[in-house]
């Protein structure tokens, strides 16, 4: 049975001190309800080793935005599996449409630090999604079909259960613009299907696929309530506790 999924990504927002109060004060407004999804935030690098000990005990898990593909080296200000996994980070975001954007990194490179991801036991949540240009020219299919198969379509059916899908219709990130519930559960069936066809129904079945994009306290329930959305990856709402809570009461 799949689990679902409510992740916060914080990206590149609040110092040691905003995130030591924005935990206090998620950790105080989940106090007396039982959620029925996982719950995870990722703050940014420099605030995990601090994340980690202040959510331990609570049903909050925390994750990174990001890794290096190599182990170890001469990679200035990367950062490494074994330093996450050091500091208690079993989780990490790849492949984010933020990472393919500003920072080129391709299926090729995707793929490298999927791989060294897994063989050292982290859970991956893999992104993955169109640009506007590719929905409007009725390629988003295609696209998602390829970014699938070009960095996860070599692994074993047993390691796919370290493995989270969160679907990024790209124009739908930060601008306020929304999957309509519909076309975010066409698209959330469709990969399913391609992990069935690829693998097997129980690989399928299992596969927890969130939603990113804009999810908002309005519109989490009926996008959540769709067969296939298994939660949500959240990003500016999850900087507010009031509307992350209200997010993760809907899934």
């Amino acid at each position: 049975m799949r689990q679902n999924l409510v992740a916060g990504n914080w990206k590149m927002n609040n110092n040691a001190e905003q995130t030591a109060d924005l935990i206090g004060d998620l950790k105080s407004s989940m106090e007396g309800f039982e959620p029925n999804c996982r719950v995870m935030i990722a703050p940014t690098f420099v605030n995990l080793a601090a994340a980690a000990p202040n959510t331990e005990g609570t049903i909050v898990e925390v994750a990174a935005q990001n890794m290096h593909q190599a182990e170890k080296g001469a990679y200035t200000g990367e950062i490494s599996v074994d330093m996450l996994k050091s500091v208690g980070i079993q989780t990490v975001i790849l492949g984010h449409s933020e990472r393919r954007t500003y920072f080129k990194e391709d299926d090729a490179l995707l793929k490298a630090k999927v791989t060294t991801a897994l063989a050292n036991g982290m859970e991956v949540i893999f992104c993955f999604g169109e640009l506007l240009a590719e929905r409007k020219a009725g390629n988003h299919f295609t696209v998602v079909e390829s970014q699938l198969k070009n960095v996860l379509f070599d692994l074993f059916s047993d390691q796919w259960k370290q493995i989270v899908l969160a679907y990024e219709p790209v124009w739908a990130i930060g601008t306020g613009e929304t999957a309509s519930p519909e076309q975010a559960q066409e698209m959330h069936s469709f990969i399913r299907g391609l992990v069935n066809t690829k693998y097997s129904e129980t690989v399928a079945n299992e596969l927890t696929i969130l939603y990113g994009g804009s999810v908002k306290p309005d519109n989490a329930k009926e996008i959540f309530s769709k067969e296939d959305v298994d939660g949500g990856l959240i990003g500016g709402a999850s900087l507010k506790v009031a509307d992350f809570t209200a997010i993760i009461q809907a899934c």
